[in-house]
């Protein structure tokens, strides 16, 4: 709404650069009238209802470019059939039909090259699709997987369904029953399921399902059932496959949105600030051991999506090679891996461990979107791997971070349940705010190097 207003007023004044023999000034002020601002306040109400019909406040419904494109110039389209009316009713003649024009062309060029710039702000990985999981295998459901597939191009991981399905209907797609659905999500990397059983048959299985889907993190929608269940935020919204309700515990995309704004301006600052010390690290590791200034190494991130983590190296080269001998040595608790006095830790690399410094090279993950700021530690693919319970997937729904509550509370000092209870408790109560309290106190907590190992 903002952009279509703000070229509105761009487009009346380059149109009438001609008319200004007294100045900008007096021209503005001659028409800045109550009339006129009525007139561009009545305007802002109708644009802002024209960008919600068309779906450009829906940011799902608007993934493929083709789409969105079409669906911006038929706003504008709109939008301009209606600022005629300025046109006809201008006494001066200062708003032309020229505006219109310019207003219509302006506002889809910088409407879609904002929207193009949002989206590569808020994507993690080059491939966009989502990977959606359906519950169900009748008609329905299998009308719903052809649509999502076609028409939105996402990525169907397959039908899970108390009962396997009758012939080769999906193939090897069919996962499991309805009973196995954490296990099927802890199995595969699962965005949103889909519920498209019939509710009055399997009004108990899609209660349970929706429970799974609460403590798995994964969003959940179902199709035109009005069904009151689950304690996560429930949305009205359109997609390709039609109208759906759904559950999640993600935040609005706006707040999301100011969060990525805010990594990205931190992240940057951090490694203009930062540079000096990174360059005497990298320094100090060359001068002192064999191998590469970077060690980076896959973790799961947002939805579990893997991404390359790095890090200096504090360790041997061929510290990777050398964990398996040190399996029997390990100290935490879970499915974690650590060794308080890791043999295979260098004498520069336990000085950049217990300062962080180590951990500054990730601000370029920030920057690239694989990581936040704050959040919950990206794991190891071996740890990852060593899950048993499904709930613990819940901890991908975010984006994994810098620092976060295990870090403010302890680090290796805590037990692998308490850091999961903190890393839950920073998913269900996140907030700018609370943001900003965790890296306020992650400075006192490096200075210290609690927990640091």
């Amino acid at each position: 709404m903002v952009i279509g207003l703000a070229a509105l007023v761009v487009a009346f004044l380059i149109t009438n650069l001609g008319r200004m023999p007294q100045g900008f000034g007096e021209f503005l002020a001659l028409r800045l009238t109550v009339k006129n601002l009525v007139l561009l306040a009545a305007f802002a109400l109708i644009w802002r209802r024209i960008c919600t019909a068309s779906g450009l406040y829906q940011w799902k419904v608007v993934r493929r470019r083709r789409d969105e494109a079409i669906r911006i110039l038929m706003a504008t389209g709109v939008g301009g059939a209606v600022a005629l009316i300025f046109a006809a009713i201008s006494v001066t003649g200062a708003f032309q039909v020229v505006t219109v024009l310019s207003w219509v062309v302006g506002t889809a060029a910088a409407i879609l090259l904002v929207r193009r710039f949002l989206h590569g702000l808020m994507t993690v990985d080059a491939d966009t699709r989502r990977s959606v999981l359906i519950l169900g295998i009748g008609p329905r459901a299998l009308q719903l997987g052809r649509e999502l597939s076609e028409k939105s191009g996402d990525r169907i991981v397959g039908f899970v369904d108390a009962q396997p399905p009758a012939g080769n209907a999906v193939g090897d797609l069919y996962l499991g029953d309805l009973q196995d659905l954490e296990n099927v999500v802890l199995k595969h990397a699962v965005d949103e399921v889909y519920i498209a059983l019939p509710l009055r048959s399997h009004y108990a299985e899609i209660e349970a399902a929706l429970r799974a889907c609460e403590r798995t993190g994964v969003r959940a929608n179902w199709l035109a059932d009005v069904f009151e269940s689950a304690r996560g935020r429930r949305r009205y919204e359109a997609s390709e496959a039609g109208d759906v309700i759904s559950i999640t515990g993600e935040a609005e995309h706006g707040r999301l949105l100011l969060k990525r704004l805010v990594d990205v301006i931190g992240a940057t600052v951090g490694l203009v600030v930062l540079s000096p010390v990174l360059v005497c690290a990298a320094l100090a590791i060359r001068l002192t051991s064999r191998g590469p200034l970077l060690y980076a190494q896959e973790r799961f991130g947002l939805y579990r999506r893997r991404f390359r983590m790095y890090k200096l190296r504090t360790m041997l080269q061929n510290a990777e090679q050398l964990q398996e001998s040190l399996e029997h040595l390990n100290e935490a608790d879970g499915p974690v891996f650590k060794i308080k006095d890791d043999p295979r830790v260098t004498r520069v690399g336990r000085f950049l461990r217990r300062t962080s410094i180590d951990e500054i090279p990730q601000l370029v993950n920030v920057l690239r979107g694989e990581m936040s700021l704050v959040g919950p530690r990206p794991l190891p693919l071996r740890d990852v791997g060593r899950f048993t319970e499904a709930t613990l997937v819940r901890r991908f729904s975010v984006r994994p971070g810098l620092t976060g509550l295990w870090q403010v509370n302890g680090r290796s000092d805590l037990s692998f349940e308490r850091w999961m209870e903190l890393d839950m408790q920073y998913i269900d109560q996140w907030s700018l705010g609370l943001d900003l309290k965790i890296i306020a106190r992650t400075i006192p907590a490096v200075l210290r190097a609690t927990g640091a190992t």
